[in-house]
């Protein structure tokens, strides 16, 4: 009887254990959102030197990065809508903005723990924005670290600006307190009402380890202080930043050469003996079929937009006939066509297949692709000089209340 007692005791204190190694949240340092900066050479006399000797880096004092962190307070980050508006005052502030600067980023993560209490955590970090610079010398060190470290979400956003990444560290527009939180809605957002696809950290990871298929990254800039502006894509080739469009509408572009729904962009254009019309693309559908043409791989890109005329800028002409209808439809084909072969050119001139065409190429041309491609820069060389044949196909169902 005693040793069933002792057995019964026994598994009530395996029971009774708890949380022996539980951290409370208030204990932890919540980073919301990341900025990477060039720091220059200067800045090796600003560095605390907590991780290393100053003869070991020398070598690296030239490529020094300056990361910004943005830090949630807790109990001021607020929880729902009506605690917009920006406050002067740093004490009301639901974030607390640290900067320090390193030789790497695991560097600078370190010296940012030697200036804050708490253990870092980045379970939720959503946002991580680098400059044009950083983006150009490469990001072997930003995927190497970030690709190791367990608490960072696949679904983070990876942004590149044409400004100073840390400034986005500190925009907070009346809509949102909290500077990454607002970046973050604007994101996702945009995914929902078809500007923008998805292209979460994973994605670029993604993307960038298949053969046949470049990365690209949002590309943000910040308008009179506290507006952000997605301006369009980043494109990638060995990790390293080769160019950017050169207009917000080219997203559109891209997602109506994908079919990537739903459609979210409206285009002004002129029609002849109609004047300037608006239509917005409601739905897209998008077909791509590649062969072996000459010994050089060729594409064909179908793609078919359903849309809706918005508005008609003439008063005096009218939109009464299929005719009317028929004409609005073929200029905006032919627009559409001239606008997805520039956007093709423009990434054919840096190597960098962000459509992806290397993997239809790789999945129904095998033994193609077997004979010559052996890596990845075998394929993006074939890209640029790839013949590729773009027809669309613009359906427009619904004309509004009023068609006059």
């Amino acid at each position: 009887m005693k040793v069933v007692v002792y057995l019964q005791l026994l598994a009530i204190s395996v029971l009774l254990s708890g949380c022996w190694d539980s951290t409370q949240i208030d204990d932890r340092a919540l980073i919301l959102g990341l900025a990477i900066d060039e720091a220059g050479p200067e800045a090796s006399k600003k560095e605390d030197l907590a991780n290393h000797k100053e003869r070991d880096v020398k070598q690296l004092n030239k490529n020094m990065i300056r990361l910004t962190a943005q830090i949630a307070v807790p109990g001021r980050v607020p929880l729902g809508p009506g605690n917009g508006g920006s406050s002067d005052s740093k004490k009301s502030s639901p974030v607390w903005v640290v900067q320090v600067v390193g030789h790497t980023i695991e560097d600078a993560m370190n010296n940012l723990q030697q200036e804050i209490a708490d253990p870092r955590f980045l379970e939720h970090l959503r946002i991580i924005v680098i400059s044009e610079n950083i983006a150009e010398r490469g990001l072997d060190d930003l995927n190497d670290v970030f690709r190791r470290n367990a608490q960072v979400r696949r679904s983070t956003w990876l942004l590149v600006t044409d400004t100073k990444a840390s400034d986005l560290m500190e925009v907070a527009p009346p809509l949102e307190r909290v500077p990454t939180l607002y970046v973050l809605s604007m994101l996702e957002k945009s995914v929902e009402m078809g500007k923008f696809p998805e292209m979460y950290l994973s994605h670029f990871w993604n993307n960038g380890s298949k053969l046949g298929q470049n990365p690209f990254l949002p590309y943000i800039s910040i308008r009179e202080g506290e507006n952000i502006l997605i301006n369009g894509f980043a494109f990638f080739r060995n990790n390293k930043m080769v160019g950017t469009t050169s207009s917000p509408i080219e997203i559109g572009v891209y997602m109506a050469a994908k079919g990537i729904n739903p459609g979210g962009y409206t285009v002004l254009f002129p029609v002849q003996d109609t004047g300037y019309v608006m239509v917005r693309a409601k739905k897209r559908k998008s077909y791509t079929k590649v062969r072996i043409q000459n010994g050089k791989p060729h594409a064909d890109i179908d793609v078919y937009i359903h849309g809706e005329l918005v508005e008609k800028l003439s008063a005096n002409t009218n939109i009464d006939t299929t005719l009317d209808l028929k004409k609005i439809e073929e200029e905006q084909e032919r627009r559409t066509t001239m606008a997805i072969n520039d956007l093709i050119k423009e990434t054919q001139k840096v190597k960098s297949d962000i459509f992806g065409l290397g993997e239809y190429v790789r999945a129904h041309e095998r033994s193609y692709w077997n004979e010559n491609v052996r890596a990845k820069n075998d394929w993006e060389n074939l890209y640029a000089g790839m013949s590729i044949h773009v027809n669309v196909k613009v359906n427009i169902r619904r004309v509004g209340m009023k068609v006059k």
